[in-house]
């Protein structure tokens, strides 16, 4: 889960890339990739057929405990982390 840090000596958040473990079913081999969350791609005028999107370009996560249901909330946008594009790195 993504968590962000306030630097208390800039005072700028600092985010923390996600590690997500998959495991290969059909061998012991486990592959660890890091996942970081970029531009918000929600259509907030999908209601009356159109297309526009906030232009939050990366997801930083809301105050709360990592794992939270508040941590999968962006602080820059508000909308869920599921809106913005995943990205993984090997």
């Amino acid at each position: 889960m993504p968590t962000s840090r306030l630097d208390k000596s800039s005072g700028q958040q600092e985010m923390r890339k996600h590690e997500v473990v998959v495991r290969s079913t059909t061998s012991s081999l486990t592959v660890r990739t890091i996942v970081r969350y970029g531009e918000c791609q929600k259509n907030h005028a999908a209601s009356i057929g159109g297309y526009a999107v906030d232009g939050c370009r990366e997801f930083m996560a809301s105050s709360g405990e990592e794992g939270s249901t508040a941590a999968l909330t962006c602080a820059a946008c508000g909308c869920h982390r599921n809106f913005h594009r995943r990205i993984a790195e090997d």
